[in-house]
């Protein structure tokens, strides 16, 4: 019975972060962001765009499982001290706070899930992106790291 119960709790589990997966698909467009965490050291995700204000309001709420070498870029037109929160977000995030060149300006490293509390850029900002908790640190990202995407980019060059 024990076995059944467990059996029967993981397809739940498995269906919910599929479902959740595929909101996201539809919800959201995405596209490739590099981040040059060095002059010897870039990374690439897939990450999911937040442009409009639903999309923005929505974020990674109620998404159980992040893959890896996945995030959510929210993109604002203005620069502005960005703040956000953890509200029905299940999971740990790194939050990445950036100017609109794509230089970082502050890193929030292991936020916690479900959190009221306001996590805040510390100066103005367009961009903020969130991966999964724990890879901006183990993969170096830092204040000195820069993030690239093309389709952001294009307009500046």
């Amino acid at each position: 019975m024990t076995r059944r119960l467990i059996l029967v709790f993981a397809l739940f589990f498995a269906i919910t972060a599929n479902a959740a997966a595929e909101s996201l698909d539809e919800a959201f467009s995405k596209d490739v962001l590099v981040i040059e965490a060095s002059a010897h050291a870039c990374h690439r995700f897939d990450v999911y765009l937040a442009i409009s204000n639903a999309q923005r309001a929505r974020g990674l709420m109620h998404v159980r499982h992040l893959p890896p070498g996945t995030g959510m870029l929210f993109i604002y037109e203005n620069s502005d001290y960005i703040s956000m929160w953890m509200k029905n977000t299940y999971i740990s995030l790194d939050m990445i706070f950036a100017r609109s060149d794509g230089s970082i300006s502050s890193i929030v490293r292991n936020t916690e899930p479900m959190s009221l509390r306001s996590i805040g850029a510390t100066e103005p900002v367009n961009f903020v992106l969130e991966l999964n908790a724990g890879i901006t640190e183990k993969l170096f990202i830092d204040e000195n790291s820069r993030l690239v995407l093309e389709t952001v980019d294009s307009d500046d060059e």
